[in-house]
C-alpha cells in the first residue's frame, strides 16, 4: 500500500521583526514571494503527494492567489493558523486523515529548502517516526540567565535546527494532542514535542547553510544572493 506524503507549510506568522508593515512571507525576493517560494519546493518535489498551507486567517485570500497564479497543484488546502506555532502546526496536521501517512512541517520562512533535504527527510521516514533537518553549529554556544553565562558546551556536539521536520502523521498527531492539554507551554518546534514526550527516536538529516529562515530585514539581502545563485 502506497503512503502518502503531505507538506504541511506554516505561513501563519505576521513577522514584526522584519519590521515590513506586512506579513513577510509576502516579501519579494528576486520577483517571488517568500512564501511562494516555500510552496514551490514542494510542489515541484515527486515525493510530495499534497501540500497543506496554514495561513494568517486575514491572508488566506492572498496565498490563494499565490496559489493560483503560480499553477501550483498540489495545494489541496490553505486553512487559518493558531495564536502560537505549535497550534498552527497542530492544525495542518490535523487536516491530514491518514495516520500512517508522511508528513513534512516546514516554515514558510526558508524559501530555499532543497530538493536534496526534502528527499533526505521522506527516505528517511521509512525507518524512523521522526526526523529533524539540522546542521553543525559553527560557533561556540553558551548557556546564560540574567545577562550572565551560566554554562559552556561542547561546541562538537551542539546543532542548529531548520525545517523541515518530518513525521508519522500518528506520532505527530499525538505529541500535539498531548501538548494541547498542557497549553502547548514550552513548544517551540514539532520535533522538541516529539522528545517531551519520548514517542519516537528522532533521526537528523543533514540541512545546508542556504536553507536560511529570514527573520530579520538584514536576511533579505543574504536571500537576494542565495536567490541569485539559484
Amino acid at each position: 500500500m502506497t503512503r502518502l506524503v503531505y507538506a504541511v507549510i506554516l505561513a501563519s506568522g505576521k513577522g514584526e521583526r522584519m519590521n515590513c508593515g506586512f506579513p513577510k512571507q509576502f516579501i519579494e525576493i528576486a520577483g517571488k514571494t517568500i512564501v511562494g517560494r516555500s510552496i514551490e519546493a514542494f510542489e515541484k518535489n515527486s515525493g510530495i503527494d499534497e501540500i497543506i498551507v496554514v495561513s494568517e486567517p486575514a491572508c488566506i485570500e492572498k496565498i490563494t492567489e499565490i496559489v493560483k497564479n503560480s499553477g501550483f497543484k498540489k495545494v489541496t488546502k490553505i486553512v487559518p493558523g493558531g495564536v502560537i506555532r505549535a497550534e498552527s502546526s497542530s492544525i495542518g496536521v490535523g487536516g491530514i486523515a491518514e495516520d500512517d501517512a508522511k508528513v513534512l512541517i516546514h516554515d514558510a520562512a526558508r524559501p530555499f529548502v532543497s530538493q536534496r533535504i526534502i528527499d533526505d527527510c521522506i527516505a528517511a521516514l521509512d525507518s524512523f517516526d521522526a526526523v529533524h533537518t539540522a546542521i553543525k553549529a559553527t560557533d561556540t554556544i553558551i548557556e546564560a540567565e540574567n545577562g550572565k553565562m551560566t554554562a559552556t558546551t561542547d561546541r562538537s556536539r551542539m546543532m542548529q535546527v531548520q525545517t523541515p521536520q518530518g513525521f508519522r502523521a500518528g506520532v505527530i498527531k499525538k505529541a500535539h494532542a498531548l501538548a494541547k492539554e498542557e497549553g502547548f507551554a514550552g513548544a517551540t518546534d514539532d520535533c522538541g514535542i516529539v522528545f517531551k514526550y519520548g514517542l519516537a527516536d528522532i533521526s537528523i538529516v543533514e540541512g545546508e547553510r542556504t536553507n536560511i529562515k529570514i527573520t530579520y530585514p538584514e536576511d533579505i539581502a543574504v536571500a537576494e544572493i542565495i536567490a541569485g545563485k539559484g
